[in-house]
């Protein structure tokens, strides 16, 4: 079929859609939705057989969904309407929700019914929920519309959508309000993960309000609500009416700024807080000859200290005496790269890009050169960037299934790449397809990934049935009788390769590069990072996604997967 994406941006979701049609033959185009003409005039150019918005903000026109059949997705179970479902159904404790794929109407989520998925709720952030259970959901019941349509049922499921859910309006500021005087901790937990990645939980710190992000439950703690109570790396603890709370990122909305660390915003209020030991995010552990070293970033960004810290956790796992290391994931992100946050707030965004990248190519060569035992990444969530290539460095890479990727840098303004890329990624898929992945500019699967050599295993969707594979596959090939000999091959082989041409070269000619992106004339690295932080709107498609507008269209169709 062709299929017209339209999405108010090309989420996580989005991109997960993007590649499972494509992977499965279907002619794929994106339109994000910027202005109704220009979603009709997508429509004209490509011509669609259907229309599917995966992530909306407003009603597709009526001329457009009454000539094209239009499913949109709605995170909430039958019945359910309203803009803030997801959010409604972590706040009110919902036990179970779902998703719904509604044909487009002029009532808001009230038109036919095509599938419907429902699934257990976790306690986690809405951002968590929507990139694990939302989207599998969603995928789900995207594939079983078009495979009822493909079987000759082009017929709805339910005429109209009913159910047990109910008519809600979006969250107000009054219900995403924190007041740690009057909530304990665990209520005003659940505030903040329903409001997590957006748009954040409005509490007053230290007399100034600010979006609160990145929360758990401080146990143990305790003091007068409102209290900062101490610091530990880069969140601060605060007391509630019960229990406190760590927050790890906030964001300054009178200042405009973007999501930062917590300490990073407090400055002075927090500088003499007292250090608290809040559990380690570089957690490490060994079972059967194998040491796993477990860490999360926020979103997948990593900063100069996230690098160094990493770095420093690596030579502590390497100074252990295990045949096989493995450096495991969060579920959500694995790396999406640099830190493009406290860059775009630094004094000088371009000295914080340049100590950001060589902090991340200090890790990546920790790494590389690690010639005592076989390296695995376990990359258990979406990666991109820089992030991509960090998991290259590791000698195998194990991908859960369902994550994606995107192993290019070039919509951040044309920005090359450090990361040792131009030595790790030739060397897995070849000079050709290397070429081919870095100027692609689209979200790739683990599937393609393993075709191209990127990924060399998939582990299972679940996520607990990946953590069980990634533990068992490791252990049994520390436990190899040839591991010895494997070993000593890597060795030789990175000695062959240094011999070639150093990796002290490949670093040096990526950062020639880089130089110029951060300190050059031309500005488009730093333009992009401003327009990414500050979630500035798109003013067209970018013809990568919309191959609807793309030179030679239909001529050079690009449907399908890359091969």
């Amino acid at each position: 079929m062709r299929i017209l994406l339209v999405c108010h941006s090309f989420n996580s979701l989005s991109q997960r859609l993007h590649v499972d049609l494509r992977q499965a033959g279907h002619e794929v185009s994106v339109e994000l939705d910027i202005h109704d003409d220009l979603t009709r005039e997508a429509v004209a150019l490509f011509a669609p057989d259907l229309i599917i918005a995966p992530f909306l903000k407003r009603a597709l026109p009526e001329d457009v969904w009454r000539k094209t059949l239009c499913l949109i997705v709605h995170p909430g179970i039958r019945g359910d309407k309203g803009p803030s479902a997801l959010d409604r159904a972590i706040l009110r404790g919902e036990q179970d929700w779902g998703v719904t794929l509604i044909e487009a109407r002029e009532e808001m989520d009230a038109g036919p019914v095509w599938a419907w998925r429902e699934f257990p709720m976790r306690q986690a952030r809405k951002s968590s929920l929507y990139r694990h259970e939302v989207t599998e959901a969603a995928v789900a019941c995207v594939m079983e519309a078009i495979a009822r349509m493909a079987g000759g049922d082009a017929q709805p499921l339910m005429q109209a959508n009913r159910g047990k859910g109910r008519v809600e309006p979006a969250c107000s500021v009054a219900d995403r309000l924190v007041d740690p005087t009057r909530l304990t901790a665990e209520e005003a937990l659940t505030i903040i993960r329903a409001s997590d990645g957006d748009p954040g939980a409005g509490m007053t710190i230290a007399g100034h309000v600010y979006k609160a992000f990145d929360a758990e439950v401080a146990p143990g703690l305790s003091g007068q609500p409102g209290e900062l109570l101490g610091r530990s790396r880069q969140s601060v603890a605060i007391a509630c009416r019960e229990g406190a709370l760590w927050i790890g990122h906030l964001r300054d909305k009178v200042a405009r700024t973007p999501k930062l660390p917590a300490l990073r915003l407090l400055g002075a209020a927090a500088k003499d807080l007292p250090l608290l030991q809040r559990p380690d995010p570089y957690r490490y552990h060994e079972d059967g000859g194998v040491g796993f070293l477990e860490f999360e970033f926020y979103n997948g960004a990593m900063s100069t200290e996230d690098c160094e810290t990493m770095r420093t956790a690596v030579q502590a796992a390497k100074a252990r005496k295990c045949p096989v290391l493995v450096l495991q994931s969060g579920a959500d992100c694995w790396s999406n790269g640099i830190h493009l946050g406290l860059i775009e707030t630094a004094d000088s965004p371009a000295d914080e890009s340049w100590r950001n990248i060589e902090a991340m190519n200090d890790l990546v060569r920790e790494i590389i050169t690690c010639d005592d035992r076989i390296v695995i990444a376990g990359v258990l969530g979406n990666a991109g960037a820089g992030g991509v290539f960090l998991s290259l460095a590791a000698d195998e890479v194990w991908m859960r299934e369902g994550i994606i990727l995107n192993p290019h840098y070039k919509d951040m303004g044309n920005l090359y790449g450090s990361e040792y890329w131009t030595y790790l990624l030739p060397a897995r898929l070849g000079e050709a397809r290397a070429r081919r992945v870095t100027q692609a500019r689209l979200p790739m699967g683990v599937k393609e990934a393993l075709d191209l050599g990127l990924a060399s295993r998939m582990l299972p969707g679940d996520v607990d049935a990946a953590h069980a594979e990634l533990r068992s596959a490791a252990t049994a090939l520390a436990a190899q009788p040839d591991i010895g000999e494997r070993i000593s091959d890597k060795r030789m082989k990175r000695q062959r390769d240094e011999a070639q041409k150093p990796l002290a070269v490949y670093r040096q000619e990526e950062l020639q590069r880089m130089r110029r992106n951060f300190y050059g004339f031309d500005p488009s690295y730093h333009v992009a990072r401003y327009n990414f932080i500050r979630k500035v709107p798109k003013s067209r498609t970018p013809v990568t996604l919309a191959i609807h507008r793309a030179s030679g269209w239909p001529d050079q169709q690009t449907g399908g997967a890359r091969s």
